[in-house]
């Protein structure tokens, strides 16, 4: 019997079994897909906390390396002029500075580190069912396999099958948008390599940062109704010209990053989950998408779970029953990730690039024109040698 199984092995799942490690419990990851590699993917940017969230299990280094740090935010409307000029992060701690990277990049680094820490990971592990009773519970895998431990923890996904398994009609819904994205070393790399490039566009809402080496990031965020079938098999040369139209009458870079843009140029719909659903059972707990998945015009998704990591290994640290602690991850996380599904649903529906209360400790840099510090209660929050406070964070 394994103490822990995570099941996941994407940005929540290695996480979680890091941060559980460091808390003394035996961990196993089980991931449904096998070790291909990564493929093109969607990138992301890690906000201070998620940075702040890695430190505590001692994966900020291995992160910063892949990524490249973003400390400035630019926000412009549709005639270019700028709106918000702010810096990111905290100025106390370099490591807290917003890095920028791709998805499949941050996955593949955590679930490096889990192999270097001799956890186990066990790939092609596709989870069908989980029975739970007094004495433990039960995950059955595709292949006919089993694994047995006291806690099981669904980390899977936006379409989780765990979630499936605890609320079957918890399902996520249409958020009411598609997302372009894109990447392209033809467009000419905007000045300031470290600043991401908000712009709240007539027809989209944009946004754009360029790496050291030159490459130009992007994504698009337009209002529109779900892709059909056929839409998915759309060539990069047909998204192209769907989103161009909607950048040309603006002022800004857009449409001409998107023009200079080869076959490096993907189409996702925005889902998100309601909040409310059942996170937990007796011997079960879900955490990132899985639990709290929103759209992602705040870009907050990927350090919601890296939060979610540390919390849920703080509280069965502290906790004197298994039970204990899942009823204090819950209080500590259901408000602060709800809330951030609310913030982005409203940034969705309004077709607004995030202002800086939507990017959180940006909003006293706005204020008063100085690099932003730590939030201490979230601080707090996350800090490894801190108690849970009593209260829970937003």
């Amino acid at each position: 019997m394994t103490g822990i199984l995570v099941v996941g092995g994407g940005i929540a799942g290695p996480a979680a079994a890091l941060s559980l490690h460091r808390a003394g419990f035996d961990v196993t990851v089980y991931e449904a897909h096998p070790d291909t590699g990564a493929d093109i993917g969607a990138f992301l940017t890690l906000a201070g906390n998620g940075m702040r969230a890695l430190a505590q299990f001692g994966a900020a280094e291995i992160v910063a390396e892949i990524g490249f740090p973003v400390t400035k935010m630019t926000v412009l409307d549709a005639t270019g002029t700028a709106l918000v000029d702010v810096p990111l992060g905290e100025d106390d701690d370099p490591l807290t500075h917003y890095r920028c990277l791709r998805r499949a990049e941050l996955a593949s680094a955590l679930r490096r580190e889990v192999r270097r820490r001799e956890i186990p990971l066990r790939h092609s592990a596709r989870l069908v069912g989980i029975t739970e009773d007094a004495a433990g519970i039960t995950a059955g895998f595709a292949d006919g396999t089993s694994a047995t431990g006291d806690l099981l923890v669904g980390a899977d996904g936006l379409h989780s099958a765990v979630r499936s398994c605890l609320d079957p009609a918890a399902g996520p819904s249409y958020a009411g948008q598609r997302v372009f994205y894109g990447y392209t070393t033809r467009a000419k790399p905007l000045d300031d390599r470290d600043r991401i490039t908000m712009i709240r566009g007539s027809g989209a809402a944009f946004g754009c940062l360029s790496s050291p080496a030159g490459e130009t990031f992007w994504f698009a965020r337009v209002p529109r109704p779900p892709s059909s079938a056929e839409h998915g098999r759309k060539t990069a040369a047909r998204l192209r010209d769907e989103l161009l139209p909607l950048l040309r009458p603006d002022a800004t870079p857009a449409a001409d990053i998107v023009a200079e843009t080869g076959e490096d140029l993907m189409v996702t719909d925005a889902l998100h989950l309601s909040p409310g659903i059942r996170w937990r059972s007796g011997r079960a707990i879900l955490i990132g998408d899985a639990a709290h998945a929103a759209s992602p015009a705040t870009g907050q998704g990927a350090s919601m779970a890296l939060e979610d990591a540390v919390v849920l290994a703080k509280a069965l640290r502290d906790s004197e029953t298994q039970a204990a602690g899942l009823e204090r991850y819950e209080l500590h996380r259901r408000p602060r990730v709800e809330q951030n599904i609310e913030v982005s649903a409203q940034l969705t529906a309004s077709r607004a690039a995030p202002t800086p209360s939507a990017v959180g400790n940006a909003a006293l840099a706005h204020q008063n024109r100085r690099p932003p510090r730590a939030n201490p209660a979230l601080t707090a929050l996350l800090d490894w040698h801190t108690p849970l406070p009593a209260h829970p964070v937003r």
